[in-house]
């Protein structure tokens, strides 16, 4: 496989020697890393590609023409997605969420999800498939995806202010465009989550303003706070809107308590409105760091497994999977990876890495 990547996503990638069959036996159910945590939730990129250019993510001056994207024959077919994702159930992933980039420009999204859609645990439940997108395209594939087994959405939307938003897409897409995409999504029964990146000096005044529309609409906002995912994005701690100052900021006119998390690990902080229905989340990944209780992995759209949001390595199971490795095989290996793993970047934060390895981009593994 070639190590020509893409420029600044230079992350770098580990060979997983390849388990000769009957050595070792296949790891089964559940997995734990080295702090114990599950092996629950699989992000899947499908594309590195987007149509938006958010300063916080692709940074036009970055990603702009220039930028080598990867060739189609180096993408993941929908079958290999599949088949690794059918492994990876078998050992405790219950949710999986597909990203990018943007994963609505990957052609034929539908099929995929239908595909997954027919997935079970072993204990015969299907599992809990989501998409994150802008939802620049989700007007045209809502009920499509709906039909097809998608069980939720996730929208990226940082502001309802139209310029505002426009500066921070940088390329100057309307907000009601990524709203009428969010209308078709809930009319195809679809459940919503906003998400929206809070940074200072940019759209923290659009914290209420979000609170009181998607409230009005039943859809969950969830505000995270600006990570330092990545290399390419500039970012600084004093331009980080603390979670605990989001939460006073709507508690002032919405009085706010909070709630336990859905399931363990769950990365959003909640918090229920005291009058009226409704609930936010808050995601504290800089100011109060969970990983502790993280439980995601995250598969590359050309096949790496990343262990953290924040990794600087990634493991190449696309060369195992081409290479014919049996269903045991490729099980053994994603559970070597996974027992082995002690990542927890946020709690330490702030520290040197001793190789100086940079990180990957969030456009490449998904947020």
């Amino acid at each position: 496989m070639s190590e020509r990547f893409v420029p600044l996503l230079d992350a770098r990638v580990r060979r997983v020697a390849l388990p000769q069959s009957g050595s070792i036996p296949a790891a089964q159910g559940a997995l734990t890393d080295r702090l114990q945590r599950p092996l629950h939730d699989l992000r899947v990129s499908v594309t590195d590609r987007c149509n938006f250019r958010c300063t916080y993510c692709m940074p036009k001056e970055v990603f702009n023409r220039e930028h080598h994207f990867l060739p189609h024959s180096e993408l993941l077919s929908f079958e290999e997605i599949t088949h690794l994702s059918r492994v990876f159930v078998a050992n405790g992933v219950e949710k999986i969420r597909l990203t990018g980039g943007e994963p609505l420009l990957r052609k034929d999204l539908t099929r995929l999800v239908r595909m997954l859609a027919e997935l079970r645990t072993p204990d015969g439940r299907a599992i809990d498939l989501a998409l994150t997108t802008n939802a620049s395209l989700l007007r045209r594939h809502a009920a499509d995806l709906a039909h097809a087994g998608l069980k939720r959405v996730t929208v990226s939307l940082d502001a309802l202010d139209d310029d505002v938003f426009r500066r921070m897409n940088d390329v100057g897409f309307p907000v009601a465009a990524v709203l009428d995409g969010i209308d078709a999504a809930m009319a195809a029964g679809l459940p919503v989550k906003v998400n929206m990146v809070v940074q200072r000096g940019t759209n923290e005044h659009q914290i209420l303003p979000m609170a009181r529309f998607f409230r009005e609409r039943g859809a969950t906002l969830r505000m995270i706070e600006y990570m330092d995912v990545g290399t390419t994005n500039g970012w600084r701690l004093d331009q980080v809107v603390p979670a605990s100052e989001i939460v006073a900021r709507i508690d002032a006119e919405m009085p706010l308590e909070p709630i336990d998390p859905n399931y363990p690990g769950e990365v959003a902080q909640r918090w229920r409105y005291r009058e009226g229905d409704g609930e936010i989340g808050v995601v504290a990944s800089v100011t109060q760091a969970f990983c502790r209780t993280c439980t995601r992995a995250r598969l590359s759209v050309e096949g790496r497994l990343y262990l953290c949001l924040f990794a600087s390595e990634g493991y190449d199971l696309r060369s195992l999977l081409r290479g014919n490795a049996s269903d045991a095989q490729l099980s053994t290996a994603i559970g070597r990876i996974w027992s082995a793993r002690s990542d927890r970047y946020s709690e330490l934060r702030g520290q040197a890495r001793p190789d100086g390895a940079s990180k990957v981009e969030m456009s490449y593994i998904g947020g």
